[in-house]
């Protein structure tokens, strides 16, 4: 019997995304997050006494600006020679795109597959052959796994391979290949990186996305780690995902229905970060705030939500005992069909909301609001239009809810002026 760890996409000091900078925000947990889950994973191969680790790609996060990195990648790379245990890797496209790294030299214990042509190391000393190809190139397109050789007789064969298989939503299209290209191989274990989520695609045999060690934006929710792998005198395969993580990414969904005014909508936030919290064992959170839910409080929040963005991060920074970072938040409610907006039926005001009703019930006027906001839209940095909840002016319901959030504050400001005036 032996055991190993298969582990992918690891993006060493790869910074944290979206992460505003706040008074009282647990940044330093936050900034060394890859490195510290990375320990984990060396300090996890070391007390289950494993054979070897398996790494399927994207160690790196592209390019280094300096070789600290490396250095530091080097010395728990020796933490695991020290113990006795081997690493094999595959480099991703991440890995590829990476100059420094082709000159730095790794301790004798790991050893880094060609890029050229599919090779084979053979472990007598437990049984196993590893089967693996690195990316040539930052974009691989083509089939690497049909190219893979086949299994060695009598020993237990694993095939390294950084891919999205079949394809995977949110990941780029390297090195695609299908679930029966695997299977024809007649491996006991796939290995498999380039997907951040953990996802075990076949039992017989065991074909595995070990998901990425640590979370790095909101799309990377949940636990993230390795998986541990145990292989009987049989051949036969158990698999363990093991948690690696030190900071967690979370969606609050905060349900504000029947909340009667804006302090009764934060003791909901208050009790969602509590119970988050509880259920990540103490794993500090970064949070991604969703506040939705019928409410006569819901105007008063989208009327000034600078303000309530702030009422949010001060009650994560109170109940989550700075275990919370508030990386944006997002307010989805809406008043009552009873409630008026802010009891104006008449004059400019009642026209203004008369105006925003038709902008939201009317696609034809959208589409003329679109075509207004052509320039402004142009202008806008692309990060903000490209992630999944940033700017998109032509899609009808972006369009329907960003009009809802706009109403309240723009009727606010014309009151708070019609006042000093």
């Amino acid at each position: 019997m032996f055991k190993f760890i298969h582990a992918a996409d690891i993006h060493l000091d790869s910074p944290m995304h979206k992460l505003d900078l706040y008074e009282g925000a647990p940044a330093d947990d936050f900034r060394r997050a890859t490195r510290r889950a990375f320990e984990n994973l060396i300090q996890a191969a070391i007390t289950e006494e494993v054979a070897f680790v398996l790494i399927a790609g994207d160690l790196y996060d592209g390019d280094w600006k300096d070789y600290n990195t490396g250095l530091y990648l080097v010395s728990q790379m020796a933490r695991l020679r020290d113990a006795g245990i081997s690493v094999f890797m595959v480099r991703g496209n991440h890995d590829a795109a990476n100059k420094i790294t082709k000159t730095l030299r790794f301790p004798d214990n790991v050893s880094l597959f060609s890029w050229d042509k599919p090779g084979t190391l053979k472990l007598d000393n437990v049984g196993a052959a590893i089967h693996g190809q690195s990316f040539a190139s930052p974009s691989v397109k083509k089939n690497l796994a049909n190219r893979y050789p086949p299994a060695v007789n009598g020993l237990y064969n694993i095939g390294l391979l950084h891919t999205c298989a079949t394809g995977r939503e949110g990941h780029e299209s390297y090195a695609p290949c299908s679930i029966e290209d695997l299977k024809n191989k007649g491996y006991h274990y796939w290995a498999l990186g380039h997907v951040h989520n953990h996802e075990i695609i076949d039992q017989n045999p065991a074909i595995v996305f070990s998901g990425n060690t640590q979370g790095r934006h909101v799309r990377e929710t949940g636990s993230k780690g390795a998986v541990l792998v145990t292989v009987d005198d049989s051949f036969d395969t158990q698999l363990e995902f093991i948690s690696l993580d030190v900071v967690r990414w979370v969606i609050a969904e905060v349900d504000a229905t029947g909340a009667k005014n804006e302090y009764q909508v934060m003791d909901q936030v208050e009790k969602t970060f509590q119970s988050l919290l509880e259920k990540s064992h103490e794993i500090p959170l970064a949070a991604r705030v969703h506040i939705f839910g019928e409410t006569p409080a819901g105007n008063k929040i989208l009327s000034d939500p600078e303000h309530w963005v702030n009422e949010i991060r001060s009650a994560a920074l109170d109940r989550g005992n700075s275990k919370i970072w508030v990386e944006k938040v997002r307010f989805d409610t809406r008043m009552p069909d009873s409630a008026n907006l802010l009891d104006q039926k008449d004059g400019a005001i009642g026209e203004l909301l008369k105006l925003f009703d038709e902008l939201s019930m009317q696609t034809s006027l959208q589409q003329e609001l679109v075509r207004e906001l052509a320039d402004l839209e142009r202008k806008i940095p692309r990060e903000l239009k490209d992630e999944a909840e940033g700017l998109k002016f032509e899609d009808s319901e972006w369009m329907k809810n960003t009009l809802k959030q706009v109403c309240p504050m723009l009727i606010k400001r014309l009151l708070k002026k019609r006042t000093i005036e």
